[in-house]
Formats: C-alpha cells, sequence, structure tokens
C-alpha cells in the first residue's frame, strides 16, 4: 500500500550526524512534508514544543538527555504540546530488557539500527494507521502496553502477578 507522508511532520532527534543526515534523507524520499532536527534530547524537547510534530524519531543514547529522559519529558510534563505524540525509539541495542524499558517509558515503537527505508517507513505506517490508546496509571503514562489479542482469552485477569489469583494452568494465556 503506497502512502502519502507530504501532511505528515517529523521530528529527528540523534546526536549522530551521518545518522541524522541519513533517517533525515530517508524521510524526504517518503516524501514527508516537514522534518525538524535536533542533536540531543533537551534540544528535542525544545523543537517538540515549538514545533509539535506528528511523529517523533529518537535515538536512545544522547547527551546532555537521552532518549528516554526526552520520552519521560514529553509525556509528563506541562510544557509538553502533545503527551500522545507516537514516539519510535532507536537504537542499536534489541536486547529484551532494553526494549521492555522503553514500552515502559511510554515509547510507542522500537526501530533496531540499522534499518531499511522500508523498516522506517512501516513503523511510520504502523504509528499512523494503528494508534494505540493511551493508558493514565499512577505510575505510567502512555501507549497501551498491550499489543497482541488473544483470541483464547476468556477472564480479565492479564498481569503476570493476577495469575496467583487466576486459573494457574492458563498462564500461557496472559500477555504483557
Amino acid at each position: 500500500m503506497a502512502f502519502n507522508f507530504q501532511r505528515l511532520s517529523v521530528l529527528v532527534v540523534e546526536d549522530t550526524v551521518p545518522m541524522q543526515k541519513l533517517v533525515v534523507a530517508v524521510l524526504e524520499t517518503l516524501g514527508v512534508g516537514t522534518v525538524y532536527r535536533a542533536e540531543n534530547g533537551e534540544d528535542g524537547f525544545r523543537v517538540f514544543c515549538n514545533s509539535n510534530p506528528d511523529i517523533v524519531l529518537a535515538d536512545w543514547h544522547m547527551e546532555p538527555m537521552s532518549g528516554i529522559q526526552m520520552v519521560d519529558k514529553i509525556r509528563s510534563s506541562d510544557k509538553s504540546p502533545n503527551k500522545m505524540v507516537p514516539i519510535v525509539m532507536m537504537s542499536g541495542y534489541s536486547a529484551f530488557q532494553r526494549v521492555s524499558q522503553a514500552r515502559d517509558a511510554g515509547v510507542t515503537e522500537f526501530l533496531v539500527k540499522p534499518f531499511s527505508a522500508s523498516d522506517l517507513a512501516r513503523r511510520i505506517a504502523y504509528v499512523i494507521n494503528r494508534p494505540r490508546d493511551f493508558i493514565e496509571a499512577p505510575a505510567y503514562f502512555g501507549p497501551d502496553r498491550r499489543r497482541r489479542a488473544s483470541e483464547d482469552y476468556e477472564g480479565d485477569l492479564k498481569r503476570a502477578e493476577d495469575r496467583s489469583k487466576g486459573d494457574k494452568s492458563s498462564s500461557d494465556k496472559f500477555m504483557i
């Protein structure tokens, strides 16, 4: 399916200049109408507040403010113009712990470096076509972390700590 990204605005927060240029070039090739740039999380949050882009693409490891710290600020600061903006975290580290930490920080999608132009286009199309509900809880604000619907799920207990309350034999039906 072909997408028209002409009316889309994207903020790229990346401290490595060649990678930033590459991501921007891919976005321009995809036809993204407006691309904003920032070199770290601190600058990224400032640009985000001033431009209010439709999507944020952010690297994880940056100084003086990391991508994860910027995500937290976007999701929690009173200065944030859109706390529900889709955020795609880019990282060369794809260990489950890293992906889980990003998810728990409020990241919408995770993109592992190196990635192809079609990988990036798919992530952008996914956040546009399949927006996730947002959850507001005492310890979390961000996109619903449950991604898959289980067709054989028959109850209301989904969390790991709920397993002790429910049918232990059906623990494989639970999801995060």
